[in-house]
């Protein structure tokens, strides 16, 4: 079989890496000649909406997917009348939304923050009224990282804001007082099969995902279930196939939705040796309609990203049970280059071996205590 990709970055070339070992073929198509995936298989140059393209990836493919959510929509659909499409496209046009998410998570009865939609500056301060302060403006659209979103604890707050992110389609969300900030992934074959990993913990900084925790001192088994069960109601209302990411706050022992990703993700980077069947290989399993493989963890386990540069290669290899993954991407501040996963027999060990590893992969960031 050969995989189409909407994408050639590092999610498409590690689901690459893994389709390879289970005898498929892959083709890409992306705007960048140099897009990393292009490594591991066939690159096609090209705009995501120029449909000369797009039927020449549906002609190359039997199965098409996506490894990122601003894939334009039209152009999924436009693929879905030619050849299968998974996620299917309207995971995509939920997630692409961060009003229309919200309203679909509560249709669902998953607890999410308030949300208010703003389009005028009079909006923002009817919303502003309503929810109060602190509270995050995001634009609905193409956010990520951190970006197009503005934390409001104050009026000059904003002022600023509207200020800076006026000009675009807006939602106001109330501040969530999270305690923990968690993500569960799911996996559904077009099969039905159903399959979900152990809750992760993550820790940002700027935005970005620094470090992940499969099944950290958080987790419990009700958390568990219930992250499961707002996973499960998505996996069925979409009918969705793939692997599917809900990121989460602990507040109070609750679970709040914050976004989902129809797609595999960086807070799934750990199964690739902490799993008994990384992500990766799961989504390739789910898209053909292969059995889904167990997704128990292996030992313990953690994540750490490679932000703007790579760290030295033999001093991350010479930490036992370390894995350096390098994305073969220009250096750059701020952009995801690689990670690094580790892998130990007990937690006190998995502690000691991400302590040796934060400064190595990690420098500039502060001391994290293991949970």
């Amino acid at each position: 079989m050969t995989i189409g990709v909407l994408g050639g970055g590092q999610l498409g070339r590690m689901m690459a890496i893994a389709g390879v070992a289970l005898g498929q073929r892959f083709v890409f198509l992306d705007p960048g000649a140099e897009s990393s995936a292009g490594h591991v298989g066939n690159l096609r140059v090209g705009a995501y909406d120029d449909e000369e393209r797009l039927s020449e990836l549906a002609r190359k493919s039997d199965v098409v997917t996506y490894e990122f959510e601003n894939v334009p929509v039209g152009s999924a659909r436009f693929l879905n009348e030619l050849v299968r499409v998974y996620p299917p496209p309207r995971a995509l046009e939920v997630s692409q939304d961060r009003l229309d998410e919200k309203r679909f998570f509560a249709s669902l009865g998953i607890p999410t923050a308030g949300f208010a939609p703003v389009a005028t500056n009079d909006d923002l301060e009817k919303a502003v009224a309503t929810l109060g302060l602190p509270a995050v403006l995001k634009t609905r659209r193409f956010g990520y990282d951190g970006k197009g979103q503005w934390v409001l604890r104050t009026r000059e707050d904003v002022e600023n804001a509207w200020e800076a992110l006026g000009a675009a389609s807006l939602v106001l969300e109330a501040f969530v007082p999270f305690e923990r900030e968690m993500s569960i992934l799911a996996v559904r074959s077009k099969t039905g099969e159903t399959r979900f990993y152990p809750l992760v913990e993550n820790e940002h900084r700027g935005g970005i995902l620094r470090v992940s925790y499969p099944k950290s001192d958080a987790w419990t088994p009700e958390l568990q279930a219930r992250a499961e069960a707002h996973a499960g109601r998505v996996l069925a209302e979409l009918d969705y196939v793939g692997v599917l990411a809900i990121e989460l706050f602990i507040t109070g022992g609750e679970l709040v939705a914050n976004e989902m990703a129809p797609r595999v993700h960086n807070s799934g980077h750990w199964t690739i040796e902490g799993a008994e069947t990384s992500q990766f290989e799961n989504h390739v399993r789910a898209i053909l309609g292969m059995p889904l493989g167990s997704t128990r963890m292996v030992g313990y386990s953690a994540m750490i990203n490679a932000i703007g540069k790579l760290p030295p290669r033999d001093e991350v290899l010479a930490i036992e049970g370390a894995h350096l993954h390098a994305y073969a991407k220009h250096e750059a501040p701020g952009r995801k280059v690689g990670h690094v996963t580790v892998r130990a027999e007990s937690k006190r060990e998995l502690c000691d071996k991400i302590e040796a590893l934060l400064p190595i992969v990690d420098p500039e960031g502060s001391p994290r205590p293991c949970r």
